[in-house]
């Protein structure tokens, strides 16, 4: 187990969402800040990421935004940040906040949040990303991935050791506890992914 001093957050960036899922990421924006625990995340200025990175910064904590330089172009980024990164694509975005992170956390959203979930998992179950993943499963938003992953491994599209890729946690305060007990994946596991 390693210490966590960066946690990278995959949300929505939607605005039009119901108030108890910025209810969690007000909390967990605070937690973050608590704890010294700088967030990443895609630098976004409105929804679940705004009011995350808007919680962390009024709470005394930092932030480091990734984005790539179109979004930037377009003035989707936060300009308050403690510190912005732009990349030239998406692929780098996502690579780059991954290995900066000592852990992820995936908040409920749309297509580009449940894909970096599933990217990462992916790249954990490779071998290639090796720190905790955890799902904040608000209001049971991810009940029905969570089960299509259960699914895919009890049709052994998965294997069984492969459930231990990812942990669920229901409120934002265990989900940071996950992220600080999660051990190290175990990349021999890997192994796994030949058969």
């Amino acid at each position: 187990m390693s210490e966590i001093k960066n946690i990278c957050v995959y949300c929505a960036s939607s605005p039009q969402i119901a108030p108890v899922y910025f209810e969690a990421a007000e909390r967990l924006g605070y937690l973050l800040a608590e704890k010294g625990i700088n967030l990443i995340d895609g630098a976004g200025k409105v929804g679940l990421m705004g009011c995350l990175n808007n919680t962390v910064l009024a709470a005394g904590g930092t932030v480091t935004g990734v984005i790539p330089r179109f979004m930037v172009e377009r003035g989707w980024h936060h300009s308050g940040l403690t510190q912005l990164m732009e990349t030239e694509t998406m692929h780098e975005r996502k690579e780059l906040m991954a290995k900066m992170s000592d852990a992820v956390i995936a908040l409920p959203g749309g297509c580009g949040t449940m894909e970096e979930l599933l990217e990462i998992i992916t790249w954990k179950q490779l071998g290639i990303y090796d720190k905790p993943i955890v799902i904040l499963n608000t209001c049971g938003f991810y009940n029905p991935l969570i089960e299509m992953l259960e699914k895919a491994i009890g049709q052994h599209f998965m294997r069984r050791e492969h459930e231990a890729l990812w942990e669920i946690a229901f409120t934002p305060d265990e989900a940071v506890n996950l992220c600080c007990t999660i051990p190290l994946w175990n990349k021999e596991i890997r192994k796994f992914a030949e058969v």
